[in-house]
């Protein structure tokens, strides 16, 4: 059994104020890849992988990105593109998987279309790579995104680095939420984009408490109004379906997710509960989380400490080693929207204890668990 240690607080130097400009956008190129189970995927490359060269050493970091319901590739490469990102973005190159159906003006999946449980999807995610020549991935995915790349790196341990998931779930879809889906899945279908499916997406994005939070509504207007402008209801409908039909992977993890893994979420997310009972299955040697204070979607309103963890994360791993220290104070610049500075930070060498696991992120800075 693996030893714990007790959570401890580790104080860096306070946080000089930096300038950190908007970063030339990476290039995007799109692939069209055939899969064993899951038909064609649609891959959105950002970035050069000519350049990608030997993870770790002198090549580029190479990750693996799955979006959650009701988005696509283009939320994901919302927070890429953030400024804060720009010292983990400038060095690595991003495959942005867009499930079947739901790209941004897709046309409606043929009625004997199979849409691909998560279990598939997981599974298939290796042909990416094979066709376009990667060996090793680092995941990133978001809500039942998170939950396909789980699935993924229990499947094939030898093909992925390591796991970065926000919002994740590893449980079965509860008596409520099956209910849920049945109206939603039949709205969808029959009416198209209705306020009872907004009101469900905003809450399993944003959280509960954010509904009635002023200083969301911006976020939550752009949301509804992508939600419109680029997914096709009824396809929406197959993937809320294969993720409300999803199967319970509690009992494997510990097991088999081999490779080390940061869990991400928002204390005031809907997902919070399910990310902690997940954790909890975890081998804690290998699998931190990270709960980041007053927000529901870390990745629109917390970005910057969301880009501070994954690289840590990253460097934990032997990942983006070439970032300096005081690159590393630039994702912490007040151009970021996160709201709060924060004020201190783990060292690389109290990161790399495989032990600290369980921490928390707050506009006051990070601070153990234990500490509260």
């Amino acid at each position: 059994m693996t030893e714990q240690k007790e959570p401890t607080t580790v104080c860096g130097p306070a946080v000089t104020e930096l300038t950190v400009t908007e970063p030339a956008p990476l290039p995007l190129t799109e692939h069209n890849i055939k899969t064993e189970q899951c038909g064609l995927l649609r891959v959105y490359v950002q970035g050069d992988l000519d350049t990608k060269g030997t993870p770790g050493l002198d090549g580029k970091c190479v990750f693996l990105t799955v979006h959650d319901m009701g988005s696509n590739h283009t939320s994901i490469m919302k927070f890429i593109n953030h400024p804060t990102m720009f010292q983990i973005s400038s060095r690595s190159v991003f495959l942005h998987v867009v499930l079947p159906g739901q790209e941004p003006g897709a046309q409606d999946l043929e009625e004997d279309t199979h849409f691909p449980s998560m279990q598939e999807l997981g599974g298939d995610l290796v042909c990416v790579l094979d066709q376009l020549k990667i060996k090793l991935v680092l995941g990133l995915g978001e809500g039942a995104g998170a939950n396909i790349l789980a699935r993924f790196g229990m499947l094939h341990p030898s093909r992925c680095l390591g796991l970065v998931l926000v919002h994740p779930t590893s449980t079965t879809a509860g008596v409520m939420e099956h209910f849920k889906d049945k109206i939603i899945g039949w709205k969808l279908e029959n009416i198209g984009h209705n306020p009872t499916t907004e009101q469900y997406l905003v809450f399993h994005k944003f959280g509960e408490r954010v509904m009635m939070a002023k200083d969301k509504e911006g976020a939550m207007e752009e949301f509804k109004d992508k939600l419109h402008e680029e997914i096709n209801p009824k396809n929406l409908k197959c993937y809320v379906e294969s993720f409300m039909n999803r199967t319970d992977i509690s009992s494997l993890l510990e097991e088999n997710l081999k490779c080390d893994t940061l869990l991400v979420v928002g204390d005031k997310s809907s997902f919070l509960h399910t990310t902690e009972t997940m954790y909890q299955h975890t081998d804690k040697s290998k699998t931190s989380i990270l709960r980041i204070d007053d927000v529901g979607d870390v990745l629109v309103e917390a970005p910057g400490k969301v880009a501070q963890s994954i690289l840590l994360f990253c460097q934990g791993i032997g990942l983006l080693t070439s970032v300096s220290f005081v690159d590393r104070m630039r994702t912490l610049s007040t151009n970021s929207n996160d709201g709060a500075r924060r004020t201190s930070l783990m060292s690389m060498e109290e990161y790399d204890k495989p032990n600290m696991k369980r921490f928390s992120v707050s506009g006051r800075g990070e601070e153990m668990e234990g500490d509260k």
